[in-house]
């Protein structure tokens, strides 16, 4: 393709349907899985209008891939990120530059190989202990089960429990009010921002709620010296360049990029096995026959490949909604030349549904990930980034696998959970895809 010269990139092709004042945001929130699906049907890189505010999306793993990774030095964190910071400041997922090398370079060692190996003793602990909570023919409300475990299992092995755990709930309860409301803030019109619309007093309220529970357990830290713990408190709180608001912004990061997506995560994974009793049965024959009747391990966690093909199929049907970034310098991207300052888009729930890679896409399939139907595929590395690529990449993604493969481990083969009737779970807009509701009946194997 000829690359195309134009000032303010008008020749990106424009997606039809946007409305006067408002663009095509009514469209992004009245459907926004369906509406970013279509996208690719109009082009590999397209325009797309947020009030009067342009964003072009990139709808490709290629175009992706030269955002995130090939390029990713010309782009900064965008809107989206801007509408984030109110909960989670200048920490890793919106601090740019010389901030966020050095901030990932202190966070990076919490996340080691070795450093998960020792989280996993908490991790299987809280998973048995959940286990151990349920009752045959008890009804739960999986999407709040799977919540409380993800914060409790973040709270016991980055925060201390004896600090964390008195903020659990208060996180429980403001978290996903902060998330549902994120995009909503981002795709709305700029002259809505300071407007007090629903959106913006329920977001305002709960980050300001998380706010003040973070630095709760802060003060609480300070007053105890509570320094030498091994977790990522004492870690932050030892070092002295970092204010407590800058230590704030860091744990408000990783409970806001841990707590929801694991949650969801293992709540879809139980929805979907209870729909394919067949994947159901491979998998808990799998557990058993790899870890037997003791508490799930860490050497256990890749002998579990049919649980793995699993957990990668539910992740890719509800990756991450959208992400955005903006443009520090010129940049040719798809044949077009974006401006300095242009928002780029890209969906990682829409690009994880794209026929050429994923046939059938979306349809519950993990055979799709024996290597021999991913060759016939012709799957490509970048076309699957569930926690992202490059220098942004999650710095916690090998945390979350791990923890979500023990809790499914251990749970499984004691307990099947069976939908209960009258209630068809639906997709809620979020950072990530999460259920309205998903009630389910426990009953014993």
């Amino acid at each position: 393709m000829t690359l195309t010269e134009t000032a303010g990139a008008s020749a990106v092709p424009r997606v039809p349907g946007a409305i006067p004042l408002a663009g095509h945001a009514l469209k992004l929130l009245r459907d926004p899985f369906g509406f970013l699906k279509s996208l690719a049907g109009h082009g590999d890189l397209v325009r797309i209008d947020l009030g009067r505010m342009p964003l072009y999306v990139a709808t490709t793993a290629e175009l992706v891939h030269e955002v995130t990774v090939g390029q990713a030095r010309s782009f900064e964190k965008g809107r989206f990120f801007d509408r984030l910071r109110p909960l989670a400041g200048n920490g890793l997922a919106n601090a740019n530059g010389e901030v966020h090398r050095a901030h990932r370079r202190l966070i990076q060692p919490m996340f080691s190989k070795d450093r998960i190996a020792q989280y996993t003793t908490v991790m299987s602990r809280n998973a048995q202990t959940l286990a151990d909570s349920w009752s045959a023919g008890q009804e739960i409300e999986l999407e709040h089960e799977m919540a409380q475990f993800a914060i409790e299992t973040l709270a016991s092995t980055l925060f201390s429990t004896d600090i964390g755990l008195p903020a659990v709930e208060a996180i429980r309860t403001n978290l996903p009010i902060a998330l549902r409301n994120l995009l909503v803030r981002a795709a709305s019109p700029k002259f809505l921002d300071r407007v007090p619309i629903r959106p913006n007093r329920e977001f305002d309220l709960a980050a300001a709620n998380l706010r003040q529970v973070i630095d709760e357990v802060i003060a609480t830290g300070r007053r105890t010296g509570h320094t030498d713990a091994g977790d990522l408190l004492s870690l932050l709180l030892a070092e002295r360049d970092l204010s407590d608001v800058e230590v704030r912004d860091e744990l408000s990061t990783i409970l806001f990029a841990g707590a929801e997506t694991t949650a969801a995560t293992l709540a879809w994974t139980f929805h979907h096995l209870a729909l394919h009793p067949e994947f159901d049965a491979q998998v808990v024959a799998e557990i058993r026959e790899v870890v037997g009747d003791r508490p799930v391990t860490v050497e256990d966690v890749p002998k579990l490949v049919a649980l793995r093909r699993v957990l990668d199929e539910v992740i890719r049907l509800h990756g991450v909604t959208m992400l955005m970034r903006r443009t520090t310098t010129e940049v040719e991207l798809g044949g077009h030349r974006l401006p300095v300052g242009a928002e780029v888009g890209f969906s990682l729930y829409a690009l994880h549904r794209d026929p050429r890679f994923f046939p059938d896409p979306d349809a519950f399939d993990p055979d799709r990930w024996l290597p021999e139907r991913q060759a016939e595929a012709g799957m490509r590395r970048e076309s699957y980034i569930p926690f992202g690529a490059g220098n942004r990449k999650c710095i916690g993604d090998q945390f979350a696998w791990t923890e979500a493969t023990i809790a499914l481990a251990t749970l499984l083969p004691r307990w099947r959970l069976v939908p209960s009737s009258g209630h068809v779970p639906k997709e809620v807009v979020s950072a990530v895809p999460h259920a309205d509701r998903i009630p389910m009946t426990v009953q014993p194997r």
